[in-house]
């Protein structure tokens, strides 16, 4: 049994050792998502500009500009501010108006009072929303949406002839 366990100890020997403090630093060095963070202490008066990904548990007045990226508020977070971005999630307030090329999702928690313009709108039940909302055509869609009228009008016009 002692030979055993010495056999083992010198494989254990001829085997590096894993060092677990490798594997934590190879997961700092590589984050899968770009994203900034503001801190639930923080408080920024201005403009917020930038192109990664924005993620604010504390408080903003002024402007926040992300025209390619994604906004998030967290449950913490206070926005009064407008804010220009291609997506925009809210689980916390926001005060001012919201402006996105792709979509906003208020969550149950979260409120907004502004008027919203984007392509896409998901509101969950227990959100509160105050202001106006205008959904518009995507710009990959919106092709189709202007041939499909002139189609109909062009058979309205042979059937009308006919």
């Amino acid at each position: 049994m002692l030979q055993s366990s010495e056999n083992s100890f010198s494989l254990k020997s001829a085997i590096p050792a894993s060092n677990p403090n490798t594997f934590n630093q190879v997961k700092t060095v590589t984050a899968p998502v770009d994203q900034a963070t503001i801190g639930r202490t923080l408080v920024i008066k201005g403009e917020v500009t930038g192109s990664e990904a924005l993620y604010i548990d504390g408080r903003i007045e002024g402007k926040i500009i992300m025209p390619e990226s994604r906004v998030t508020i967290g449950r913490n977070g206070k926005v009064d501010a407008s804010i220009h971005a291609r997506e925009v999630v809210i689980m916390g307030k926001v005060n001012g108006n919201i402006e996105c090329s792709d979509r906003v999702d208020i969550r149950a928690e979260g409120s907004v009072s502004g008027d919203i313009s984007t392509a896409r709108i998901s509101v969950e039940d227990g959100a509160a929303l105050k202001g106006g909302i205008q959904v518009h055509a995507e710009p990959h869609k919106q092709g189709h949406a202007q041939a499909k009228p002139a189609e109909a009008a062009k058979a309205l016009a042979a059937t009308a002839s006919a």
